[in-house]
């Protein structure tokens, strides 16, 4: 969490901000309504479960509202009336209008100038009227449908200590995240994996000393190329993934139902992984790579030393470490990638980082981004490699479940 509020920076802020207020530049209203709704999120700087789940209500609320005009897909979340001619254009941008005004309403002010510069350009009739309705219907539904999903829920934590013992006194990250109503998950523990490896197994030992070598902050083992991977993957919003899914979305020959569904599956997948993976951290409880590390003469294990005075690349993020929770993201959008495209060649997939200072990083193929992701978290020292490799084939089955809930198309109106 401290992490992600680092990179929000008064620069960031501005930006952000700024862009809101600019018109509608391409055709497919989707993937820009997209990139205002990233840039809301970091400016309001919301921690990543939050982030996650608000982005997952728009997207959701967008598709709902554009498949009641079009028709195309079958399978929906919410009950809609029709509105076939209605402007999808319009119901879009009403869609976010109405879902970020109850999400986010410290910034109406850019949300109306967002939204007014969204709708100037197109034509005052009853076409763009029954859009707006639409959109507005959508969100609405979408709200009420998510209204009692436990986010509100009071934080109830309870540290692990007797009485009388000192602990340090910093929050975990969302302890209650494990509450919350998932989208398509018949459980936050559907998923669930097995516990850690054993102490003294030969796995905890080859984990235990890759992370305390590459992933030190003054690692001599960590060449220049993985510090970079590392820093890059630092970041932990939204706005890091979803550049990833429009560059498929972007592709020549989409049409906007399509983009519609596809970030509401991508939205809704890393918001369903994280109450699962959040449910499997505070179940298994396991030590993160600083606390094992400066305590490996306890572990019982011969083959792991301590190093009193180790630490991580970056800072450790304020959650239990198993399973990995960038690598269920990442693995629950490379799930819903490669079901979106199919056989098709998959176009050069690309994001940015702020913790990066904005540089831009791209892959060919949908599994090398997601395997960087894990790499990285090794690289930082923040998981071990077991950690990863669980937490992606958990977002696999996710993203997976997500997309084939998701993928229906209507016989009835195209």
């Amino acid at each position: 969490m401290i992490s992600f509020i680092k990179q929000c920076s008064a620069l960031l802020a501005f930006l952000c901000a700024a862009s809101l207020a600019l018109p509608v530049a391409r055709a497919d209203a989707i993937l820009d309504w997209n990139k205002k709704a990233n840039d809301m999120v970091a400016v309001a700087k919301l921690p990543p479960p939050p982030a996650y789940r608000a982005m997952a209500m728009v997207q959701a609320a967008v598709y709902e509202a554009v498949n009641a005009i079009t028709g195309r897909y079958s399978t929906t979340r919410v009950k809609l009336d029709t509105a076939p001619g209605a402007s999808v254009d319009a119901a879009v941008a009403a869609a976010n209008r109405a879902m970020f005004l109850k999400l986010l309403p410290a910034q109406q002010s850019e949300i109306e100038r967002a939204y007014q510069a969204a709708i100037a350009g197109i034509e005052d009739n009853s076409t763009k009227a029954a859009g707006i309705k639409v959109g507005e219907l959508a969100a609405a539904a979408i709200l009420a449908q998510r209204g009692d999903d436990g986010a509100a829920a009071p934080e109830s934590y309870r540290p692990h200590t007797t009485a009388g013992k000192y602990v340090p006194t910093a929050l975990p990250a969302t302890p209650n995240a494990p509450q919350r109503k998932p989208w398509v998950l018949a459980s936050a523990d559907q998923f669930r994996p097995g516990p850690p490896p054993a102490l003294k197994s030969d796995r905890w030992t080859r984990d235990y000393n890759e992370i305390k070598s590459l992933g030190a902050k003054n690692s001599t083992s960590r060449n220049a190329e993985q510090t970079s991977v590392a820093r890059f993957w630092e970041a932990t919003g939204p706005a890091i993934y979803f550049p990833i899914v429009n560059s498929v979305a972007g592709k020549p020959g989409r049409d906007i139902t399509q983009n519609a569904r596809l970030l509401a599956n991508a939205g809704i997948a890393m918001d369903d992984a994280l109450i699962a993976v959040m449910d499997a951290k505070y179940h298994h409880q396991f030590w993160r790579p600083i606390t094992a590390i400066r305590n490996g003469d306890i572990d019982g294990n011969k083959r792991t030393d301590r190093d009193a005075s180790w630490t991580p690349l970056v800072s450790t993020p304020m959650h239990p470490e198993y399973p990995c929770a960038h690598c269920i993201l990442a693995g629950s959008i490379g799930a819903v990638l490669k079901t979106e495209v199919g056989n098709d060649p998959v176009p050069t997939l690309t994001t940015t980082s702020l913790t990066a200072n904005g540089a831009a990083r791209s892959w060919d193929r949908i599994d090398d981004f997601v395997r960087e992701v894990a790499n990285a978290r090794i690289y930082d020292g923040v998981h071990y490699r077991n950690s990863t490799e669980v937490g992606t084939d958990m977002g696999r089955k996710i993203g997976e479940l997500v997309a084939g809930n998701h993928s229906k198309s209507s016989v009835a109106r195209k």
